[in-house]
């Protein structure tokens, strides 16, 4: 009993310190998107000032950020659903059929830093008229998404019995007929997983878009440098517009967060 209270002290505070390492810049955001440029500066008003909601009038009206939550969206959704159809038939096929090579391929795309193919994207695309339209911007999306969705469905494939889908050959069912009636819906949990994760890197993607988009086709991430200038930097724009971004991935993190444990553990064990 003498060892475990020091040990629950010391467990509390090192939880106390991470939250608070997290929380902090975040709270930082968001307070000073409700104040003035001259509050910001002032150390008097960190904590105690006037709330106003002219940065967050400012970024929705006059920087046009509507237009580019629409094109956030229409990416991340895009990239989803299109890595989705492409990445769960193709992760299933290395499952059952046990095709380690091919997994291999997918693991070495996985791990292979994007700002290494920017350069040779950019020349082809440019070559071929694409850059500062939104397909480019889907297909460089779908390089990262579709890796991680294929590693976690194989492994959530893994992990579904096979009892099942045997039984459905031995009634006749193709493999085809047995994935589409039996396995795809069971592994909906995992499917959600995946997607989750997709919509989420892609809603936060910075580097390809900034080079690959245009000025009508800017996502938001890309968008809030625009209150970035040479002479002065717009601080409260800036932190409203980095909240308009972070705080619909944060909610969406918060309701998801256990299917997506779920998820992620389900192929963990086998059987």
């Amino acid at each position: 009993m003498k060892l475990r209270r020091p040990y629950k002290i010391f467990r509390t505070t090192a939880l106390v310190l991470v939250v608070l390492s997290l929380l902090a810049p975040l709270v930082w955001m968001v307070a000073a998107s409700l104040k003035t440029n001259v509050d910001i500066y002032d150390t008097d008003k960190a904590f105690v000032f006037s709330p106003t909601l002219d940065n967050y009038s400012n970024v929705l009206q006059q920087a046009n950020y509507i237009q580019f939550i629409g094109n956030s969206l229409w990416v991340a959704l895009a990239a989803t659903v299109l890595s989705l159809l492409l990445g769960v038939p193709a992760a299933y096929s290395m499952s059952r059929f046990n095709m380690k090579k091919s997994a291999l391929v997918v693991l070495m795309a996985r791990v292979i830093p994007g700002v290494s193919l920017l350069v040779p994207w950019y020349y082809v695309f440019s070559n071929l008229q694409m850059v500062g339209g939104f397909t480019v911007l889907i297909l460089s999306h779908m390089f990262v998404s579709l890796p991680l969705i294929v590693y976690i469905m194989m492994g959530y494939f893994d992990g579904l019995p096979t009892e099942l889908e045997e039984a459905a050959l031995v009634d006749g069912l193709t493999h085809i007929g047995a994935f589409r009636r039996i396995t795809l819906p069971l592994s909906v949990p995992g499917i959600a997983t995946a997607g989750i994760l997709s919509f989420i890197f892609s809603w936060n993607n910075f580097m390809f878009a900034l080079v690959l988009s245009g000025a009508d086709t800017k996502t938001l991430p890309v968008a809030i440098f625009d209150f970035v200038g040479y002479a002065s930097i717009d601080w409260g724009g800036l932190m409203a517009a980095a909240t308009v971004v972070t705080l619909p991935i944060m909610l969406i993190a918060l309701f998801v967060q256990k299917y997506v444990v779920s998820g992620l553990t389900a192929g963990a064990t086998k059987g």
